[in-house]
């Protein structure tokens, strides 16, 4: 595997890092001085930070509980603190690295900076920064159905970290959503979210949806022997409907607790919303991407 690599992307206003499975795009607006230097610190940052969840890995890979472990590392405390509150499922802090490592670099990025805005993008879970009397708009891509959506995000809002799960991701899934999206207030959180969102959102048993051990298509999955979705074949209305359901009760605790602020669920072209945020459009989303507005 190589080094942690840093590029510009060819518009020049996007840093590009890359470190074996992490891989960041990064853009910060405000004074060009302070832009820089919080470019700089990011870059600092990103060069330890997959060693450090190395280290931590096999501990990182057991279930959580609501009692937090001592990790060493930062982003590996960031991990368990997203998933100890939602542990009375199975859950191990992996379901919020994506999002554990979007807020680690963003605190880099702007610590003792004076930035406008800024976002961290790993993958689509994304942390936010939003000074006083600014605003982000993020488009988010649909799911096939011909569906896109923007989201207006003002410095007045409680969310900070937005986040997708679904089997169709880069990870395993329990559940058969398209995209379980999520609003929250940081990217760890809305990451672990989704995460039971997604698994929620599922047919026990349905005949047109095939699954395997976690541990057949990755040896160290943290899912171990658990069940993942590997297909999800042609689904009645009706049975589309009960799964969109299930996950949303899921959705509604969640945000009766305030673990999460809005939830978007996505399946066979329908979708449930859960929670009355302004940002909670209709559509089809699998993935955020930042753009400046």
């Amino acid at each position: 595997m190589n080094g942690p690599q840093a590029s510009w992307l060819p518009d020049g206003r996007r840093l590009h890092l890359n470190h074996g499975p992490i891989d960041l795009i990064v853009e910060a607006f405000g004074e060009t001085d302070e832009v820089r230097t919080a470019y700089g610190q990011a870059t600092e940052r990103f060069r330890t930070i997959l060693g450090e969840l190395v280290e931590e890995l096999v501990e990182l890979r057991r279930p959580a509980s609501p009692t937090l472990r001592d990790f060493v590392g930062s982003t590996a405390r960031r991990m368990e603190a997203a998933v100890a509150p939602l542990s009375r499922e199975f859950i191990t802090p992996m379901a919020a690295v994506a999002g554990s490592v979007a807020d680690e670099m963003m605190a880099a990025m702007v610590a003792g900076r004076r930035l406008e805005r800024a976002y961290v993008n790993n993958g689509g879970d994304i942390a936010l920064h939003i000074a006083p009397g600014q605003q982000l708009s993020v488009a988010i891509a649909g799911t096939g159905h011909g569906l896109t959506d923007r989201l207006t995000i003002r410095a007045d809002d409680t969310v900070r970290g937005i986040a997708t799960s679904g089997w169709r991701g880069r990870s395993f899934s329990l559940g058969i959503a398209d995209a379980a999206t999520v609003l929250a207030s940081s990217s760890a959180a809305a990451d672990a979210a989704a995460t039971l969102i997604a698994n929620a959102v599922d047919l026990p048993g349905h005949p047109a949806i095939q699954r395997k051990a976690a541990r057949e298509l990755a040896p160290d999955s943290d899912l171990g022997d658990r069940l993942v979705t590997t297909s999800v074949g042609p689904l009645a209305p009706a049975e589309i409907e009960m799964a969109l359901d299930a996950g949303r009760e899921v959705a509604d605790a969640l945000r009766r607790q305030g673990s999460i602020q809005t939830a978007a669920l996505y399946l066979g072209g329908r979708n449930r919303i859960s929670g009355t945020h302004e940002l909670a459009v209709t559509g089809g989303v699998t993935r955020g991407v930042p753009v400046h507005a």
